[in-house]
């Protein structure tokens, strides 16, 4: 039984309209009706004109709120089980990992995430892995609009790419905006392997640096990074560079405040690179791939390879690549 005012059923869409404003409809249960009157569930007891409250027994909406929720009517219990707990979604893109066991349920999953999040228009699943010098991989259409092409909002910021030809960690934005709270006012930044511009302009739009440089090898990266520069208008010190950090970045001779290097399988490659580019007192955001038992030393060796004198202030984990591997993030200032 839930609480609801009986009014007369002409009447019914305006007092429903009326409650909404209100904040007083109770959105758990259904409304009802008969051949004279409505009945709509409320959240507490209010005095309408023309209408009586009453305790009625109304429909309780069922919501859905997982994809076993989706699916617990067309796959058996095991294949529920298999079923992903988690998938990025990019723009209005989703992407999914599925085990091979429910490959032939595919498809029906895929829908299954579109009638769950009317926001996503795409689903496609991962196929392979990240691969190549820029780290690529390639999608496969499950459902929706077929296109590998989105618009993805994120800390203010709106970053368009194609998901195949750019490397893009949605699940990063949370540390972009970590490392962007940190810069103090006018700073000078560098952004190594800076693909469609996430870095540089979630941190020129969360902070006020004097300029931020980004610096990306792929063709593609560095298109939609300029795209992306002009779709968020407001953003003015930000330069992007096309080439290898390591060409690139002695050409610039100039030196940086602080320098990320979000490339966390190979940047100890470019840490020398970083030092020439750093001031004294510099902070590097050095990324690394490392195993739990491995954290943080694996990665400090690796700095003190390359860098005499250094202190580390923070060390973050900042992803998980698999069960046992995390991105991590050191963060050290250049002494």
């Amino acid at each position: 039984m839930v609480l609801a005012v009986k009014c007369k059923l002409k009447d019914a869409h305006k007092i429903k309209q009326t409650l909404i404003k209100e904040g007083i409809l109770e959105k758990d249960y259904r409304m009802a009706t008969d051949k004279e009157f409505a009945y709509i569930p409320i959240k507490k007891k209010i005095k309408k004109k023309g209408c009586s409250i009453i305790q009625k027994r109304l429909p309780k909406i069922e919501r859905m709120t997982t994809l076993a929720d989706v699916l617990k009517n067309k796959l058996s219990a095991a294949e529920l089980k298999m079923l992903p707990s988690a998938y990025d979604i990019v723009g209005d893109i989703a992407i999914i990992e599925i085990k091979s066991e429910l490959t032939p349920r595919e498809k029906l999953i895929a829908e299954a995430l579109l009638k769950l999040h009317k926001n996503i228009k795409t689903v496609v699943k991962k196929s392979g892995i990240h691969a190549g010098e820029f780290r690529l991989q390639k999608h496969k259409h499950l459902a929706g609009v077929r296109k590998k092409e989105t618009v993805h909002k994120e800390n203010g910021v709106v970053l368009k790419l194609n998901i195949d030809k750019v490397y893009f960690s949605v699940r990063s934005g949370t540390e972009r905006l970590r490392i962007a709270k940190q810069v103090k006012n006018k700073e000078n930044i560098l952004v190594m392997f800076s693909g469609c511009a996430p870095f540089p302009l979630v941190i020129a739009k969360n902070s006020k640096p004097n300029l931020v440089v980004g610096v990306e090898k792929n063709k593609d990266g560095h298109k939609y990074a300029l795209e992306n520069l002009k779709l968020n208008k407001s953003i003015t010190n930000v330069e992007l560079l096309l080439g290898d950090v390591k060409k690139i970045v002695p050409k610039l001779n100039k030196k940086f405040d602080r320098i990320c290097m979000p490339l966390p399988k190979s940047a100890e490659d470019f840490l020398g690179c970083a030092l020439l580019a750093s001031k004294k007192g510099a902070i590097v955001h050095f990324y690394d791939f490392l195993d739990e038992e491995d954290i943080p030393h694996k990665a400090i060796a690796k700095i003190k390879k390359h860098v005499e004198n250094f202190k580390v202030l923070n060390v973050v984990k900042c992803g998980q690549f698999s069960p046992k591997t995390f991105r991590v993030c050191v963060d050290f200032i250049v002494l």
